[in-house]
């Protein structure tokens, strides 16, 4: 069994859109990080790069995912010059 530091709302983390990760504070200085991609994939660990402790993220899978085919839809319709 998984033992976490806490649970967190995806809400509470700030967002980077330059890698789109999500950060959230640790208590050993650092950051909580989980990308999008890891979200729209069911993950909802988030762990520290600095320490042993995690996260459990809780956020709503399906409206990830909607954005995720959102997105790829947008971009099949771009022309190759948009993109």
């Amino acid at each position: 069994m998984t033992s976490f530091y806490d649970e967190v709302e995806i809400e509470d983390f700030e967002w980077d859109e330059e890698t789109e990760t999500y950060y959230y504070p640790c208590p050993c200085g650092d950051r909580f990080e989980i990308t999008k991609e890891d979200l729209i994939g069911g993950e909802d660990i988030a762990t520290c790069p600095s320490c042993s402790l995690i996260l459990k993220v809780i956020y709503d899978q399906e409206q990830f995912e909607k954005e995720s085919t959102e997105e790829q839809i947008s971009l099949q319709q771009c022309t190759p010059a948009e993109i």
